[in-house]
């Protein structure tokens, strides 16, 4: 499951991650991971709970720094309002959540994984350098199906009205 950035925040950090991030291991476009898996028995009552969260408004967030995931980089974000958002959808699932999404939750966006340290590094000291903390939109929650590669939307909904996104990602 992943929050959807918004219009113009997506365009800029696909951008990043297509340009940095390794074409054989690049299989969903620029997002930020909520759970890496839940299991397909929840996904009807997921996408219920998805359609009236997103009713809301779209919560708060900023990029507040880039930071180092030692073979790669990634963009954390500051959301009071997304976390709560993650923290009901996860006390709702609780009994089924693994192991890596019952430990603590650091909203990012990931732009490049699984290189060279020292490439990393690299990107880490480029990035750095001309960032500034900056508001960010969340435009929606979407959740996906893996295929062993490409990843299969099963649906979408933009914050602030609840509906679907079609396509939905």
């Amino acid at each position: 499951m992943t929050a959807l950035l918004g219009r113009e925040d997506f365009a800029w950090a696909d951008a990043l991650r297509r340009a940095h991030f390794p074409p054989e291991r690049n299989f969903l476009r620029a997002h930020v991971t909520l759970f890496h898996h839940l299991p397909p028995s929840v996904t009807r009552e997921l996408c219920d709970l998805l359609k009236d969260e997103t009713r809301a408004p779209a919560p708060a967030a900023r990029l507040a720094s880039v930071v180092s995931l030692g073979r790669g980089v990634a963009y954390r974000i500051d959301s009071p309002d997304l976390t709560a958002v993650r923290a009901r959808i996860a006390d709702r699932f609780a009994a089924v959540l693994t192991p890596q999404d019952s430990a603590g939750w650091r909203p990012h966006i990931t732009v490049q994984n699984k290189v060279a340290a020292d490439v990393a590094r690299a990107l880490l000291a480029t990035l750095s350098a001309g960032f500034a903390p900056r508001p960010l939109s969340i435009g929606g929650l979407a959740v996906w199906r893996y295929r062993g590669g490409p990843w299969e939307p099963v649906g979408a909904w933009a914050f602030g009205t609840g509906h679907a996104i079609k396509p939905p990602c």
